[in-house]
């Protein structure tokens, strides 16, 4: 089976708990130390097996193949990526069910990686997780004080829409909020607008 690893623990004697996420669950598992193991990093994306052991009641990883990105040795497209990856482990640890959306959103997230903005990738990934969990609000109505936002709209944590007065934050105009949340497009973003936007997912899924 396939995954992209969310989060690394390292234990004794170099030995790892490795937590996966793949199409069917996302899966803590136990991963020996050993010479003839491959590298494996947060967000690498692997081939991989599970097996059980009498020893532990964790499952232990086995057969790991690294499945490589094209932008894998891009320093800066991989630390964009690992950071990403690493609020999805937060988001989805206690998760008790998982469907494929979330798998399916960083797949294709990692083979738009390189053919733009790795942050507008991740923003618009983002708004799709928001729509698909129910959590985006396409009301122009501000977050904090319930009126209505006539002008340009300010993004708080989870892209909750406010007036620039209220926060006393960044704005962005309408047109540009409707294509994002209608269209998951940040076609008119400029890339200032998507860094700041960056910085708040960061913030927390």
């Amino acid at each position: 089976m396939q995954g992209f690893i969310l989060n690394l623990n390292r234990v004794k004697d170099e030995d790892l708990i490795v937590t996966i996420i793949s199409k069917e669950s996302l899966d803590t598992l136990y991963r020996f130390y050993g010479a003839r193991h491959g590298v494996i990093n947060l967000g690498f994306k692997i081939d991989y097996e599970k097996e059980s052991s009498a020893k532990s009641t964790i499952l232990r990883l086995k057969d790991v193949i690294h499945i490589g990105y094209k932008w894998i040795n891009d320093n800066k497209l991989l630390r964009d990526w690992q950071d990403f990856l690493a609020l999805f482990y937060k988001h989805l640890r206690d998760a008790e069910e998982l469907d494929e959306f979330y798998f399916e959103l960083l797949e294709n997230a990692s083979l738009n990686w390189d053919k733009q903005n790795s942050k507008r990738v991740a923003v618009e990934s983002y708004v799709k997780l928001l729509e698909h969990e129910g959590r985006l609000h396409h009301e122009l109505e501000c977050f904090l004080c319930s009126q209505p936002i006539k002008e340009d709209v300010s993004l708080i944590r989870a892209y909750l829409p406010t007036h620039k007065e209220c926060t006393h934050t960044f704005s962005i105009k309408k047109d540009a909020f409707n294509e994002l949340f209608e269209n998951k497009s940040t076609l008119f973003l400029s890339d200032k607008e998507v860094e700041r936007l960056w910085y708040i997912l960061l913030e927390g899924l």
